[in-house]
């Protein structure tokens, strides 16, 4: 992946991560179930952990 391709990923990524959020805290205020968007959350920050690691090695 070239260190462009990284970083565009990293952008879309953090737009999702984003949107997460915000409708975790909707949930949150309904009481509704969090686990699937905890657990994406969680996948998207472990992606963007290594994504960040791959753009240090390019």
């Amino acid at each position: 992946m070239t260190k462009f391709e990284i970083n565009s990923k990293i952008q879309e990524l953090k737009s999702e991560y984003i949107r997460l959020q915000h409708d975790l805290e909707k949930l949150e205020f309904v009481q509704g179930n969090l686990s699937p968007l905890e657990k994406q959350i969680t996948e998207i920050e472990e992606e963007l952990k290594r994504l960040y690691k791959q753009l240090e090695t390019v």
